[in-house]
């Protein structure tokens, strides 16, 4: 099997992320609700992994990075917990569903909403934007990097933008985290959405959110928190105030041991191994006949993603031949990702999305260009 669907998640994690997962599966308790040996490892397993991500995305305080289970709730969280009827938001065509279904429900309320369009190869700019802003604008949504094309925003000129009109502004940042450098205070983020289980190597089931400290931001769920136990409203510190209910202290365990090998790597370096692969495979199928690729090879910083379409074959059945004839798992279809596929008019048929991680090897990709050349000439 030749796994090459990492932008929907890394399958292949470090051996630290399974053993740390396992030992904490027979060691650690509930955190925050005792002071019994088991509930104080696990309240140090966690904080030391919002230590670790603090590190890696910039952040001063790490008690402003709440812990979520994936992107989908980091974003719901955003967007439900500050907008309100009468605001102005501005998105782009770039987004994933997790941005655009919550603002799509909210603009059933009262929201307006503004999505800013790409040129031909799927770039959105900063000037795009800017055009969008009105009198009634507070905040900006927008992905750190597409799902479907890899492209990169220009997210530290977005933010600086948002600062300079006093707009907000919020990142998903699925695919960027632990592939893209990344500091809220130098791009002027003021929220950050992040998953565990793709690029930063950890399980499924864990994820996250940085909330500027200038923020006030409604919880999505209340409950129980360990503290506070008889204050009728969620307590308002940080992050308790974003994380009712038991965490997934399991989970955050094995992340906590896939942002250490991020770190210790370095972003960059994998990056450029990621890259150097998918330039490989993109290089290999770019000639062939009846390939037609998307997206913005040119750009050096941009996700390992390459996404194409063979003649007028439907996404799905090259999918299909590539894992039931090769053994090759990549994504087909529509990615979660409707505007960007109307934008470039594969709706109908979707694309062929191949996505590396820097535990793929270059006999895989070799194998990977052979498929779809046996592909595009039979």
């Amino acid at each position: 099997m030749i796994y090459m669907d990492n932008a929907a998640t890394s399958m292949r994690k470090p051996k630290e992320v399974t053993s740390a997962v396992t030992r904490a599966m027979t060691s650690i308790g509930n955190a925050g609700r005792g002071v019994n040996d088991a509930s104080l490892e696990a309240a140090r397993e966690i904080y030391e992994t919002r230590s670790l991500l603090a590190r890696l995305f910039g952040v001063k305080d790490p008690k402003q990075i709440a812990f979520t289970s994936n992107s989908t709730m980091s974003l719901n969280m955003a967007i439900k917990g500050l907008l309100v009827p009468g605001d102005h938001v501005i998105t782009t065509i770039q987004e994933h569903n997790s941005v655009l279904r919550p603002l799509y429900e909210l603009e059933a309320l009262g929201v307006s909403l503004s999505i800013v369009g790409a040129d031909e190869k799927g770039k959105t700019t900063v000037d795009d934007i800017k055009k969008a802003i009105r009198h009634n604008t507070k905040y900006i949504i927008t992905t750190h990097a597409s799902n479907l094309t890899g492209n990169a925003l220009p997210v530290a000129e977005i933010g600086a933008l948002a600062r300079e009109n006093g707009l907000i502004y919020i990142v998903d940042a699925s695919q960027s985290a632990g592939v893209l450098p990344l500091d809220v205070e130098a791009m002027k983020i003021d929220v950050l959405c992040f998953t565990g289980h793709k690029s930063l190597y950890g399980p499924q089931g864990t994820g996250g959110i940085y909330v500027s400290e200038q923020l006030k931001m409604r919880p999505l769920v209340v409950g129980g928190t360990g503290v506070q136990t008889f204050r009728h409203e969620q307590p308002p510190e940080m992050p308790t105030h974003l994380e009712a209910g038991t965490l997934n202290g399991h989970g955050i365990a094995g992340l906590k041991a896939g942002v250490t090998f991020v770190l210790e790597r370095g972003v960059e370096a994998i990056r450029e191994r990621e890259l150097a692969l998918a330039q490989m495979f993109r290089k290999g199928i770019a000639d062939l006949p009846g390939i037609q690729l998307y997206g913005d090879f040119e750009e050096e910083l941009r996700c390992p993603i390459v996404s194409f379409n063979v003649g007028d074959y439907d996404s799905g059945e090259v999918g299909d031949e590539l894992l039931q004839e090769y053994g090759i798992i990549t994504r087909t279809g529509g990615h979660c990702a409707p505007l960007l596929h109307k934008h470039f008019g594969t709706e109908s048929r979707g694309m062929i999305r191949f996505s590396f991680s820097h535990f793929n090897t270059d006999e895989e990709v070799a194998k990977a260009i052979t498929a779809i050349k046996i592909i595009t000439t039979e």
